[in-house]
């Protein structure tokens, strides 16, 4: 079956809701199976009953809890991702993280059941601490590392969809000739990497800049890219008399705003000529409303 043309353009619209689908599907498929294997595995040891829900309630709140962690995963992983060039500064971070990660799991987890007991009227034991958490870690310490896997696997497959950005390479001065002030060298034009193809994206095309953790996203014609930089960084590469700061995560650019919305908490939204909006805060409004 061959896709759409506009098929990814589609997907970015529900893009948000097919991530929390896809983390739903894969908890309740784990839910499932575990309970399943370890109802097998009780019933072949015969010096342990349980009745049937002991297991479904097990793997539930089990679920549960790595379901409310993963946002908290994400985040994290997004602030301090894993690269080669940060991997001895970020992968004790990472590791100090999965210890967080499995004591958090593992207290939710024990509450949850002793709560499920209790309304079947009966005790849930719990067990030696020290043993149980060393347990719980060499499974939670996998979970950890599947989880961020998966992350940077779907970060990367976006990037090669989406497109990445960089800032192109200043020209050699010729022999002889005097090199201009790096303060005054202001990139015009950004290479942009997009499915094993590369073209020029003007800097004046750029409409509104987002932060997304460690990179930020252009808008370029209708169309989004990502630089692996921070706003604050990219923002002084560009020129402050175009592009103006108008919240914590976004900049515009004024040669593309069509209109300014004031709203009744104070903050304002920008409408930009490409039919998109950029939320403007209370603290960037009156400076934004007098440059335009």
């Amino acid at each position: 079956m061959r896709l759409p043309a506009d098929w990814f353009t589609r997907y970015l619209a529900v893009r948000r809701r097919f991530e929390l689908g896809f983390w739903l599907v894969v908890l309740t498929l784990q839910t499932v199976f575990n309970s399943v294997v370890t109802w097998i595995d009780l019933e072949r040891v015969a010096t342990r009953q349980a009745e049937p829900w002991q297991p479904v309630l097990w793997e539930v709140s089990s679920a549960l809890l790595v379901g409310a962690l993963i946002p908290a995963i994400v985040a994290f992983e997004r602030r301090f991702p894993l690269r080669w060039d940060t991997l001895r500064t970020v992968l004790p971070l990472h590791l100090g993280a999965s210890l967080v990660f499995c004591l958090l799991h593992v207290l939710g987890m024990v509450l949850l059941r002793k709560a499920g007991y209790a309304m079947m009227g009966e005790r849930y034991e719990w067990g030696p601490w020290s043993v149980q958490l060393a347990y719980e870690y060499l499974k939670d310490v996998r979970s950890y590392t599947l989880i961020v896997a998966a992350l940077m696997s779907y970060r990367f497959l976006m990037l090669r969809l989406t497109g990445e950005a960089r800032v192109l390479d200043a020209p050699e001065p010729a022999p002889g000739a005097e090199e201009a002030p790096v303060s005054e060298a202001r990139p015009t034009r950004f290479l942009v990497r997009k499915l094993r193809r590369e073209f020029l994206v003007a800097a004046s095309d750029i409409a509104w800049v987002q932060a997304q953790g460690n990179y930020v996203g252009l808008r370029v014609n209708g169309h989004d890219y990502l630089l692996r930089a921070t706003l604050t960084e990219f923002l002084q590469q560009l020129d402050p008399e175009r592009f103006v700061r108008v919240h914590r995560s976004h900049a515009v650019n004024l040669d593309h705003i069509a209109e300014i919305e004031p709203l009744d908490s104070g903050d304002a939204r920008a409408h930009l000529r490409d039919g998109s909006t950029v939320p403007c805060s209370r603290r960037f409004r009156d400076a934004i409303a007098q440059r335009v």
